[in-house]
């Protein structure tokens, strides 16, 4: 996980999206045009929430999300998702 000097505000949350599959079970690989956008990742900062909206995932968090959620953003060469905390599907273990 990396350093990052972003902080989202009330009920948002900073995700970084995990790596793309670039082969299928069987070892086909997939060329990049036909990579599926990653729909999980992991928490890299959260807002401090609202009164009626408090943040329930915490910074390491391992998350699903829907594949057209959230604002996608390149900082420090990184790439992230800003997103509301309600458009987190799961938290993964």
């Amino acid at each position: 996980m990396t350093k990052t000097k972003i902080t989202p505000l009330a009920d948002r949350v900073l995700v970084q999206p995990s790596a793309a599959e670039t082969k299928t079970a069987s070892g086909i690989i997939i060329p990049d045009t036909a990579q599926e956008k990653p729909q999980k990742g992991s928490i890299v900062a959260v807002g401090k929430g609202t009164k009626d909206n408090p943040i329930t995932v915490k910074k390491g968090d391992l998350v699903l999300y829907g594949k057209y959620a959230g604002t996608e953003l390149n900082y420090d060469g990184e790439d992230y998702l800003i997103m509301k905390e309600s458009d987190i599907l799961a938290i993964i273990g």
